[in-house]
């Protein structure tokens, strides 16, 4: 197989943006550095092409690495002929490669593999043939063998159909063909295994063309089976299989046809069916996966993207019942001031006592606003919240925050280092205010998978769950930058070239020397040497270094490059610190001309520019703002037909989940997202945004909202 050639067609880039970037990969730089800083090379490819084509190129090398082992093993059995290494060049999938291998693969002991010793083989050949020169009965009488377990005619005949029912299971082309149909026209049939309610209750008796199968109703049938509450099987048109099998397989005149469909029908039912099975349905679990995957990757994406809530005293708040609701106040840099525990709620309804302690640390700490996780007892909170703010005269707001994965790092190591004097829950709390201060410093501290914005994340295949959002979280940190003076050793551990052991040593490096001055000091960590500095340094940022450039995407090796802009329009690096760069693009008129003049691409130019325009700027600040309120809606204040502002909180393959602030996100389904035809809500709509929805319907009862965003 052309490797090269393959990810061409199937990423529809041309060859030498292939060729120079599996190059680049191969010379081990980073996603993030080859997007970022080698856009003549790669033709300005993206961030999420690269990584896709990093991705598949290790699959494909893996598929030629299992092709090799496969025409290896065959030749060491003396059986590698001109024909089957043609056929394995010519497989394309796993699966072909392991149809081709099955007859060569070592078996544990088999009806067949047991006929074969009691040497059987020659009768399966007679019968294969199909021309018989002597009566049958006469043929296999010569096989008997007491001694050997063949005392009847009828012992041997079964012994030889056992070898072809074998042979016809193993020949590739022939389960390519079966498993084409099969999936073409078979059915996945769900039916309960359990007599009793449960969520998967639509799936009770459910039948859905395997060429239609949703991703998301595959995975939770799965789940459902894994559970015990539901069977699932795959129906295809048996009749119509084993004639087209007969057709493949029996000749015209053949003088043993009835003894050959007695052969392929137990080779179907036995042999060939339930492989088949097992097999598409882990392919057809693998591509929902992959899909579910991809759909989880845009949503993390968006979350860690959400712009920062900068320069605001937050007081957070972790909701209970019974332990009480607690309260940390953290300054604007995400310091934490002060803590403690308020019981507004069941069974304890100390509200009184918890309104003077809460305003009491709103006027001491001037806090602007309020952070309410959404977990257990949000509702109850909020509504206090919303009270008690009537009676403060400053102009405090709160937002809802999503709490996925802070109790997972308020129990980890890393919370534990980082605030040994707090206990678990308030530890919580402090991460509940910091994710609304900047979401992606405080986000990378968790695992992604814990953050909550897929569908059956745990239903998946972990390492390729973690690889996949690992990604994602890499090139969200890099597109936005990290100051280094002040990042965390788990937000630095994601910068390009940086592991967790050169992050700590960074973080050492500053605890004993004081704050970074430039970037070129980075070289004096230990374990961080002129490649990893290569990859990370035009991530890092720092707003205190005496070169200005240091605190721009400008990585250094085009220091010499961006001055020499500077100087070729008029301006210096004085105006970068004063940010006096406006008009900067308007006086490069001919581009081109300009890249070359200073010895860098068009791409690098652009990039340059912008970044001198706007130093230190933030990518994050063009997405819509978190909706704050000060007032709250309760699901018995909604009607039919009310129009709301809301926020999208979470996107899967059937819909969008929206929170209009009455604790319970309304689903708007893609069939009312908008007027034209989707595939998917992403092609509508991502997470983070803010929407406007109109009521369609509400559910007390079930706590379901419905809503929809057409026509409004």
């Amino acid at each position: 197989m052309d490797i090269l050639k393959k990810l061409q067609e199937e990423l529809e880039i041309r060859p030498s943006q292939v060729e120079n970037t599996v190059k680049l990969l191969d010379e081990g730089n980073t996603v993030p550095f080859i997007a970022r800083y080698r856009k003549e090379m790669t033709g300005s490819l993206d961030d999420q092409i690269i990584r896709r084509l990093s991705e598949r190129l290790a699959s494909l090398r893996n598929l030629e690495e299992k092709r090799e082992q496969v025409k290896n093993a065959i030749a060491e059995q003396g059986s590698l002929t001109d024909e089957l290494a043609a056929k394995l060049e010519q497989a394309e999938t796993q699966t072909e490669i392991d149809d081709i291998y099955r007859p060569f693969r070592p078996k544990r002991r088999t009806r067949a593999s047991i006929a074969k010793e009691k040497g059987l083989e020659p009768l399966a050949e007679m019968l294969w043939g199909q021309r018989l020169p002597v009566p049958l009965e006469e043929y296999a009488a010569a096989f008997l063998d007491a001694e050997k377990g063949v005392e009847t005619i009828e012992d041997a005949l079964q012994g030889a159909k056992d070898i072809l029912a074998e042979r016809i299971s193993d020949d590739a082309e022939l389960r390519k063909l079966l498993r084409g149909e099969l999936l073409k026209n078979g059915s996945l049939i769900s039916q309960k295994a359990k007599d009793e309610p449960s969520v998967y209750e639509m799936y009770y008796d459910y039948s859905e063309p395997l060429k239609k199968a949703a991703g998301h109703r595959i995975l939770a049938m799965n789940r459902g089976e894994k559970e015990g509450y539901l069977s699932i099987k795959l129906d295809g048109d048996e009749t119509a299989v084993l004639q087209r099998m007969e057709r493949n397989i029996i000749h015209k005149n053949s003088q043993t046809a009835e003894i050959l469909r007695e052969v392929i029908a137990d080779s179907y039912k036995r042999l060939i069916a339930p492989s088949l099975e097992r097999e598409i349905r882990n392919d057809l679990t693998e591509q929902a996966e992959e899909s579910a995957i991809g759909v989880f990757r845009e949503n993390l994406k968006q979350l860690l993207l959400q712009p920062p809530i900068s320069g605001k005293i937050v007081l957070a708040l972790d909701p209970a019942y019974r332990t009480g609701c607690k309260i940390a106040v953290i300054d604007a840099t995400g310091k934490p001031l002060e803590t403690t525990v308020v019981y507004p709620t069941p069974p304890q309804n100390k509200t009184a006592e918890a309104e003077r302690k809460l305003l009491a640390l709103i006027e001491k700490h001037g806090v602007d606003l309020i952070s309410i996780g959404n977990g257990t007892a949000s509702r109850e909170s909020e509504l206090f919240v919303a009270e008690m703010l009537k009676k403060t005269k400053r102009k405090v707001q709160y937002i809802i925050a999503n709490e996925a994965g802070a109790s997972v790092y308020s129990a980890s190591k890393l919370g534990a280092e980082e605030f040994p004097e707090y206990d678990v829950s308030l530890r919580s709390a402090v991460s509940i205010g910091r994710r609304i201060q900047d979401p992606l410093a405080e986000l990378v501290k968790i695992d992604p998978k814990s953050i909550g914005v897929g569908q059956y994340q745990h239903d998946m295949n972990q390492k390729r769950l973690g690889e996949a959002l690992g990604g994602v979280v890499e090139d969200c940190v890099n597109s936005v930058g990290v100051d280094l003076n002040t990042a965390s050793p788990a937000l630095l551990s994601y910068v390009a070239g940086v592991n967790s052991t050169v992050a700590k040593n960074i973080l050492k490096y500053r605890e004993e020397n004081g704050k970074f001055s430039t970037r070129k000091e980075l070289l004096k960590v230990p374990k961080l040497g002129p490649k990893a500095y290569e990859q990370c340094a035009g991530f890092l940022r720092l707003p205190e270094s005496t070169m200005p450039l240091d605190n721009t995407g400008i990585h250094p090796e085009s220091y010499k490059a961006a001055e020499q802009l500077l100087k070729v329009c008029g301006f210096s690096l004085e105006d970068v610190v004063c940010r006096r760069i406006s008009g900067l693009r308007k006086k490069v008129a001919a581009p081109e001309k300009t890249a070359e003049q200073i010895g860098v691409g068009v791409p690098t130019l652009e990039d340059m520019i912008k970044e001198l325009e706007k130093p230190g700027r933030d990518p994050r600040d063009e997405a819509p703002a978190p909706v704050l309120r000060s007032d709250v809606l309760s699901m018995e204040d909604l009607q039919e037909g009310m129009v709301l502002a809301g926020t999208v909180r979470n996107v899967i393959d059937f819909g969008v989940f929206v929170d209009i602030g009455v604790h319970q996100d309304g689903l708007v389904h893609i069939s009312q997202i908008c007027d034209r035809f989707i595939k998917h809500p992403l092609e509508a709509v991502k997470l983070g945004d803010v929407v406007k929805v109109k009521v369609l319907s509400v559910d007390l009862e079930k706590k379901r909202i419905s809503l929809s965003m057409k026509g409004i």
